[in-house]
């Protein structure tokens, strides 16, 4: 049986979708979110307005969609290069908690200061915080699979007696990930790995089930 053929529509709805992507992206890196308009990013990715319009509510929406693609896009390859899916996706279990969770907040400084990804995630943090809409999809679609994977960490590290049994994971977890977001979004002091290690020190003296 030979393989069924793809329309060449999909293909065409395909290659618009991503170069509305990348031009989404480029335009809120060069310009900045409130410069950044439906109109300019349909003529930088070479596609009427009203395509732009069919598929999405608002430039927000496009840009929330981009990020998402070039978040999948960076974990693909990660994985085809053998380096895992860092980037404050995935927290390994080497059953030392200290060392895993450095490991995964100075990923995630890297990805803060990341020049590609840093425009569109303070655009996006920014704009959820007026648009209760908005928000609600950041926090669902971006924010709550990572917090999750803390909670899994922190209750592994539980069972294995490495935190107080009493402390509520999700509460938790917070101590290390707010401070982070604190200094970039407020941009108060660098963003730097050596602070990231200093964020788990400071919260694993007070979570510590060992005196």
């Amino acid at each position: 049986m030979s393989p069924q053929k793809v329309p060449d529509s999909s293909r065409r709805s395909d290659r618009s979708r991503r170069a509305i992507y990348d031009a989404a992206l480029a335009l809120v890196g060069e310009a900045g979110y409130p410069r950044t308009t439906i109109e300019g990013i349909a003529a930088r990715a070479g596609v009427g307005k009203q395509t732009i319009y069919r598929w999405w509510p608002s430039k927000a929406a496009v840009l929330m969609e981009a990020f998402l693609d070039l978040a999948a896009r960076q974990a693909e390859e990660a994985a085809g290069a053998g380096e895992g899916d860092d980037g404050g996706h995935v927290i390994p279990d080497t059953g030392d908690l200290a060392a895993d969770l450095r490991h995964v907040l100075r990923a995630t400084v890297d990805e803060l200061n990341d020049p590609v990804t840093e425009a569109p995630t303070r655009a996006l943090a920014a704009e959820g915080i007026v648009d209760p809409v908005l928000g609600a999809q950041f926090v669902e679609r971006l924010l709550d699979p990572s917090i999750q994977l803390y909670v899994t960490r922190l209750r592994a590290a539980q069972e294995a007696g490495e935190l107080r049994a009493d402390i509520d994971p999700r509460i938790a977890l917070e101590l290390l990930i707010a401070p982070l977001t604190h200094r970039w979004l407020l941009r108060t002091l660098p963003l730097t790995h050596a602070y990231a290690d200093t964020l788990v020190d400071y919260a694993l003296g007070g979570l510590s089930a060992r005196p």
